[in-house]
Formats: structure tokens, C-alpha cells, sequence
């Protein structure tokens, strides 16, 4: 498979590669590999016995970690769940220095109009990660009713114009199918005021995490990276939008506290001992610099989240 070259600028690279305390021999997991600009720099600060493994479900971005010929990195297509959880019934259980989750669209992604994940681009309607499984955004579309469109707008794009997006996507796929971009972008600009953003940014959002399974591909990855990190090993995720830091954040939450105990509840030695134990200590929440805003306009939302295995 051929694929082009992009510009790509990874986002909090200086922050999340510091943050990672790299381990000079450790074991490190880049689960979103995209175009390798983090896992590139993960690879300066290991010496030979360290150990990288890039996964990515994107056969584009597989390719391009493929080019990058260093035996200290191991490249593993497809879904990053379903890798660590392979990884937590192996030998790496409770022995990874360090995971690092991007969960934004790759350049190659974006920036390839027959991918279909822009809105600026026309191209065939297809936002699938990996172009080779599943339906393609349009076939979706095309087979769904008012309801469950405007459910997956409302819930993953936060759109409150969810229902009359939804009726007029319905309405135009009974008298000649949407098959690419812009004639979903004609119709949202239709119904949304243009104000900071582009009215299709909410529903393009949407459609590409219900298309993918984003948000479900999250919270399986966050239970399973705390299995297979090792004490003191860091878990790095930079996030995008609302819905995927807030999930993040009760995950952190979660496991950084005990459980509450109402006032007046005695409990004896055997019930403390049985107590859920602290798993993870929150380090930093950083967002990026004037300056990085600027200069990669992609960061402008990203929220990056550093914990670190107890």
C-alpha cells in the first residue's frame, strides 16, 4: 500500500515525552502510532535494551512505522484494546515503564480527502480508521432511522441541532444517497448557524466516534494499560474533546482515591485490608503554550493527562 507524506507536527510532544520519565532500558507502549512523531522521540531516550511497541489500525500509518528500521521497536497493527489486553495475559503484565494514548485523527487521516474525516475536503463519505473493516459513514447513514442518528449526534457530537440534521440526512438518502463530504456539509450548513467553529464540526465528530467506536475503544484501553503497567510506570493520554477527557479524567479519578466511607460506618482490620487500593497517583494536567497553538493550530483543544502506576 502506497501512502503520502504529511507534515505533522505532534502535539505536546516536549510535555509528554518529559512527563513519561523515559526509562533509558524501559518498555514503552505508543498505542496511537499516526505518523511516529512521538514514538520517534521515545526512541532517543532508549538505549539498546529498551523496547518500543507502536500500534496503530490505520494500514497507512502501519506502513510508515514499518519504514523505521530499529529493532528496538516492535510494530503491531490493529485496535490498541484488544493489543493490551493481549499484553496483560503475557509476560509485559505489571511490566510496562510507560503508555502513551494520542486519541486524535492522524494527518494522514485528515488530510486525505478519501479518508472522509474532513470537512474541508470533498472525498467519498467513509471516516472508518481502518479503511479494510466495518461500514463506511455513508452506509451508515444510509441504513439508520431519524433516531439513532440523531442519538449518536446528540451523545458524541453534543449537537443540539442533533434532530433536524438527523431528518434532513433521512430525507436526502430516500431521494439519492449522501456518498461523500460535501453533500453532508451542504446539508448541516442548511440547518446550523455558522458562529466560532464549522457547523459540521459537531456532527463530523459524532459520526466518526460512533463509526469507530471511539469511546468504547477508550475505556476498554484504560482498563487494561493499568493491568500491564509496572509500579512507578507512567500513562501519558492526550485528549481532544469533552467526551474523551472526561472519561479519562473519572478513569484517574477513580483510581487515585479510596472508596468513600460515610460517617458513623465501622468497619473492622479485615474490611480496611479488603479495601480497594490506590492504583494510580495523578501527576499533571497540561494544555499547550500560546506559542504551540499557534504554531499547530490542531492543539488548540488537546488536553494532556499524566498518572503514574502505585
Amino acid at each position: 500500500m502506497n501512502f503520502i507524506h504529511y507534515t505533522h507536527i505532534p502535539v505536546l510532544k516536549t510535555e509528554t515525552i518529559k512527563y513519561l520519565n523515559i526509562k533509558k532500558g524501559g518498555i514503552y507502549i505508543d498505542c496511537t502510532f499516526g505518523c511516529g512523531g512521538h514514538s520517534k522521540e521515545i526512541l532517543k531516550k532508549l538505549d539498546q535494551k529498551g523496547k518500543l511497541y507502536a500500534i496503530d489500525k490505520d494500514p497507512f500509518s502501519i506502513n510508515i512505522a514499518r519504514t523505521i528500521q530499529d529493532r528496538r521497536m516492535q510494530v503491531i497493527p490493529g485496535n490498541f484494546s484488544n493489543v493490551l489486553k493481549n499484553f496483560q495475559k503475557m509476560s509485559l503484565k505489571k511490566k510496562v515503564d510507560g503508555i502513551l494514548l494520542d486519541l486524535g485523527v492522524s494527518s494522514i487521516q485528515i488530510k486525505n480527502s478519501n479518508r472522509g474525516f474532513s470537512f474541508l475536503l470533498n472525498g467519498p463519505l467513509d471516516m472508518r480508521m481502518n479503511p479494510n473493516e466495518g461500514i463506511t459513514a455513508s452506509e451508515w447513514l444510509k441504513k439508520s432511522n431519524v433516531k439513532s442518528i440523531s442519538k449518536v449526534l446528540y451523545e458524541f457530537g453534543e449537537e443540539r441541532f442533533a434532530k433536524k440534521i438527523a431528518k434532513s440526512i433521512v430525507y436526502q438518502n430516500k431521494i439519492k444517497p449522501i456518498t461523500n463530504t460535501n453533500e453532508l456539509v451542504n446539508i448541516i450548513k442548511h440547518i446550523v448557524p455558522k458562529r466560532n467553529k464549522n457547523p459540521a464540526t459537531k456532527t463530523f465528530q459524532a459520526i466518526r466516534i460512533h463509526i469507530n467506536e471511539e469511546l468504547i475503544e477508550l475505556k476498554k484501553a484504560l482498563k487494561y494499560a493499568l493491568k500491564i503497567l509496572a509500579p512507578g510506570g507512567r500513562l501519558a493520554i492526550i485528549s481532544f474533546h469533552s467526551l474523551e477527557d472526561r472519561i479519562v479524567k473519572n478513569f484517574l479519578i477513580k483510581n487515585s482515591k479510596y472508596p468513600f466511607i460515610p460517617t458513623g460506618i465501622a468497619i473492622n482490620e479485615v474490611q480496611i485490608c479488603n479495601l480497594k487500593k490506590i492504583s494510580l497517583k495523578i501527576i499533571n494536567k497540561i494544555i499547550p503554550t500560546e506559542t504551540e497553538v499557534k504554531n499547530n493550530p490542531k492543539s488548540r483543544s488537546a488536553i494532556l493527562r499524566i498518572s503514574e502506576k502505585r
